[in-house]
C-alpha cells in the first residue's frame, strides 16, 4: 500500500490525476489516513482541478444545450474564499459546488445570460423570451450540478468524516 500511494501522492501533485470521478476515487483511498502526506496533495489536487477550469469543462460536457456559466462558476469561488466556514473542508470543488446551491446563483446567472442581447443576435430580447431561456439554462445547470455534486455520499467536511 505504501509503494501505491507514493505513487498516487505523485499522480495528484503531477495532476495527471483531474477528472472528478479519478479524484474522488483516490479521495476515497485516502479516506482513512489523517495525515498531511495525504491531505496536503489531496486538497491541492482540488484547488488545481477548479482552478484550472477541469471542474467548469465537465459541467460543460454536461450542458451541451446551454454551457454552463464561468461567471457563476467564478462568483461561487469568490463565495468560498470570503467564507470563514470554508475551512469546514478540504475539498474546493465540494466547497464551490455547494456553494452555487446554497446561494442559488444557477437562476441569477441564467437570467443574466438570457437577457445578453448577443444571446438574440443583437437585438434586445422581450421578456418572455428571456424567462423561457432562463428558465432552460437553469433546468439544465441544476441538472449539472445535481450529478457532480452525487459524486459524494456525504459532505467532505472534518466534522462530516
Amino acid at each position: 500500500m505504501q509503494g501505491n500511494r507514493e505513487q498516487l501522492i505523485h499522480s495528484l501533485r503531477t495532476h495527471r490525476i483531474n477528472t472528478i470521478t479519478e479524484l474522488r476515487r483516490v479521495e476515497k483511498l485516502f479516506a482513512h489516513f489523517d495525515s498531511p502526506e495525504v491531505t496536503e496533495p489531496m486538497t491541492s489536487a482540488w484547488l488545481h482541478y477548479v482552478n484550472s477550469n477541469n471542474l467548469l469543462s465537465e459541467l460543460r460536457t454536461l450542458t451541451k444545450d446551454y454551457p454552463f456559466s464561468s461567471e457563476c462558476l467564478d462568483e461561487a469561488k469568490w463565495f468560498v474564499v470570503g467564507d470563514p466556514q470554508s475551512s469546514r473542508s478540504w475539498n474546493y470543488c465540494w466547497l464551490v459546488l455547494t456553494k452555487i446551491q446554497e446561494r442559488q446563483l444557477i437562476p441569477k446567472h441564467a437570467r443574466e445570460l438570457a437577457a445578453k442581447p448577443a444571446m438574440w443576435g443583437g437585438k434586445t430580447p422581450s421578456v418572455t423570451n428571456i424567462e423561457q431561456l432562463a428558465n432552460a439554462c437553469t433546468a439544465e445547470w441544476n441538472r449539472a450540478l445535481s450529478l457532480m455534486l452525487r459524486h459524494w455520499e456525504r459532505p467532505p467536511t472534518t466534522t462530516g468524516q
